[in-house]
């Protein structure tokens, strides 16, 4: 995004426009109660057929527009000023000031505009004295002296003078005119409505490297969809994306701050814009204050029942989990710890099943803490938000590269953490268990299974207290399986019995290590580019260098503090060249499916632009990272049967790429009630809620959602 300008100088560049564009260009009509006028015609309507003493009513400045022009709202935003009007009256007869309705955001190059397209009604509340003045033959004549600035790519300032007379009739039976009373009183509908001042409030934060405020507006219900239109000048930066957090009372908006802002101003005064058509308004003054992780002001029940459902999706999620690929590596490690403690006694096997299970819980306590705290100071993060860092891949890499050679038999370092002397060896057996548990959540973290999408999104858009308890029941669906053979011992004797062979599975598991590896890497060149995996690979190099040591020299102190140092080394030479040569390789625009359809990539108005066209939209939330999400787009959505019938339902595809971090994305998933991938989101034409499809795709449900 271009730099913002200083006030002084956008002030300077917005006169000078106009001198250019004035003399021949501006508009200057007098005449009735309409005027047509370059690209706009402009008229007062006043619905009343006659004016009564101590009569109130609601007149409006109607503007009606040619396609692609607009006028401005009382904020004009980067560029631009609002229409205004100097009134005529006869005595008796007050007019108030012009009323706004809510607006839209009008991007125009690097800049932001706000305002209006195709009409716009401007509410004006005039009142009728006791005695008001008459001119001649009984009339009283309301003349209005209307300035203007019409713009598309260049800007045509206007004028007009427009009179209406209408009778004074003490007895009001002249009528109403009734087009245009209800022409005024659809924009009248419009126009923002007052909040609590305990309803709103905004915090300071930052968001992606830059100053934001989060503003928070509680409404007594779930909103999806929100944007905010400041109403002073130089506090938000116009242009820069918003990011909306849906509350289950209300919603946040994170908005960056303006680049030219000095001091927090004692309250943000703007407009926030909730839901689709037809749309609310609201005028809000938020104060500093704490702002609630959710705004629920549900009653206890209803907060409990989505508790309940929360954990229980949750719960069953994480079982799942235990069947999606990216868990598969750790499946054979935990069957490998298995086989090795089944001649333990029933008391030892069962507290390493719990050990196990608090090192998987422990570690999404640790995630959920960091997500929130992450949501708190204005960052868009979702769940696997790790993976898209190349210094998180490039660590993870190495160590399941270094797991595996150990597996392999060059060293032995074993899934217990061995160490001198039988009491030290038994709490190494522990920390064994705890330290697969943590392995298990961490790489589970690439995949969302069935039930988990909703469960996460649900936990962290709620309080801090009901995301832990999402979590936890996440943690022990995951540990379940594990857990529950711990219980019964008596199922391990299906197992052969302890031999020589469990050495050629311990190195034949080293197997699915490495390819994890591998994908690994390909996800680390995904993301961080070919200079930097190069680094990786010396890294890889060193790591097999300080195995070599601890196995040639096993239980030497030296060699181990060799082999450290060698460790400490390959790791440093990864993170470095992930930030220094770090060149993300990007996906190809508008690369095809099997059957040629293109997919357009993720924009925050995308969406919106093709279902005006009447266009329905497919958006694939992917991401290298999540396997669920290529298995998905390699079995169902590139199909060729699968493209060619999207193809005839005339659906456009959208594919919103999440391997790198990405706010605009992030607040998309979060207003679909998300916080992870896949997602899949299927937007009908027009304004109706779109239909969020499984996390696991068959060609079948892909048909029947077009349907």
């Amino acid at each position: 995004m271009a730099a913002p300008m200083v006030p002084g100088l956008k002030l300077l560049l917005f006169a000078v426009l106009l001198c250019l564009l004035a003399g021949p260009q501006v508009s200057a009509v007098d005449a009735g109660a309409s005027a047509a006028s370059p690209h706009v015609a402009v008229e007062l309507l006043v619905p009343p057929a006659s004016l009564a003493p101590g009569q109130d009513f609601t007149a409006g400045l109607h503007f009606k527009l040619q396609p692609g022009w607009h006028v401005y709202w009382s904020n004009a935003g980067d560029s631009g000023e609002p229409p205004q009007v100097r009134w005529t009256l006869p005595p008796g007869i007050t007019a108030g000031e012009l009323q706004f309705p809510a607006p839209k955001r009008l991007p125009l190059g690097p800049l932001m505009d706000f305002g209006y397209e195709d009409e716009v009604v401007f509410p004006i509340s005039m009142h009728v004295g006791a005695a008001p003045g008459l001119g001649a033959g009984g009339l009283a004549t309301l003349v209005a002296q209307v300035n203007w600035l019409v713009c598309r790519e260049t800007c045509i300032p206007g004028r007009a003078m427009l009179t209406v007379p209408r009778p004074v009739d003490a007895r009001g039976t002249a009528g109403v005119d009734a087009g245009a009373a209800a022409l005024v009183g659809r924009f009248v509908a419009r126009l923002p409505q007052p909040v609590p001042a305990d309803h709103a409030t905004f915090a300071a934060g930052s968001a992606g490297g830059n100053k934001s405020w989060t503003v928070q507006l509680l409404t007594g219900r779930r909103e999806r969809a929100a944007q905010f239109f400041p109403y002073d000048q130089d506090e938000v930066a116009n242009a820069a994306p918003q990011h909306v957090i849906p509350l289950e009372g209300g919603v946040q908006i994170v908005l960056a701050q303006d680049a030219n802002l000095q001091k927090v101003p004692a309250e943000l005064h703007g407009l926030i814009v909730l839901g689709e058509p037809p749309m609310r308004a609201f005028e809000v003054r938020a104060r500093p204050g704490v702002l609630a992780a959710s705004g629920a002001k549900d009653q206890a029940g209803s907060g409990l029942q989505g508790l309940v459902r929360g954990a229980a999706l949750a719960f069953v999620g994480g079982i799942l989990l235990n069947l999606m690929p990216c868990v598969f590596p750790v499946l054979f490690l935990k069957g490998l710890s298995l086989l090795q403690s089944s001649q333990e006694e029933r008391d030892r096997m069962r507290t390493h099943g719990w050990v196990y299970t608090l090192g998987i819980v422990v570690s999404f306590w640790a995630v959920v803490a960091l997500l929130l705290g992450l949501r708190a100071a204005g960052h868009q993060m979702g769940w696997g938000f790790q993976f898209q860092s190349p210094i998180f891949i490039a660590v993870m890499a190495l160590f399941l590269f270094f797991l595996a050679l150990s597996l392999a038999g060059q060293f032995e370092i074993g899934l217990s953490l061995t160490s001198a002397g039988g009491r030290l060896a038994d709490q190494g057996g522990y920390a064994g268990s705890f330290f697969t548990g943590v392995l298990a959540m961490v790489v589970a973290t690439p995949c969302t299974a069935p039930f988990m999408g909703a469960a996460i999104g649900y936990a962290l858009a709620a309080s801090a207290g009901v995301s832990f308890a999402v979590f936890t029941a996440l943690g022990l669906g995951l540990a379940g399986p594990y857990l529950l053979l711990a219980y019964h011992p008596a199922w391990t004797r299906l197992l052969p019995r302890p031999g020589a062979w469990m050495e050629v599975l311990k190195q034949a598991i080293a197997v699915p290590i490495f390819a994890t590896v591998i994908w690994l890497v390909w996800l680390f060149t995904q993301s961080a580019g070919a200079n930097a995996l190069l680094g990786l690979l010396a890294g890889f190099l060193l790591l097999a260098v300080a195995g070599w040591m601890l196995g040639r020299w096993p239980g030497k102190l030296a060699a181990t503090v060799a082999a450290g140092l060698v460790l400490a080394l390959a790791v440093g030479i990864s993170v470095a060249a992930a930030n220094t040569f770090a060149v993300p390789v990007q996906a190809a625009a508008g690369a095809g499916g099997v059957g040629g359809n293109a997919w357009v990539a993720f924009a925050p108005d995308v969406v919106e632009k093709y279902r005006a066209l009447g266009k329905p939209v497919l958006v694939d939330f992917t991401a290298s990272w999540c396997l669920s999400c290529q298995v998905n787009e390699r079995v169902v959505l590139d199909r060729a049967d699968v493209q060619q019938r999207l193809r005839e339902s005339g659906v456009v595809l959208v594919r919103a790429d999440w391997t790198r971090h990405d706010e605009t994305i992030g607040a998309a998933l979060a207003a679909l009630g998300r916080s992870g991938i896949p997602a899949y989101a299927l937007y009908p034409a027009g304004g109706a809620e779109p239909q969020l499809l499984p996390e696991v795709l068959t060609p079948g449900i892909v048909y029947a959602a077009l349907a």
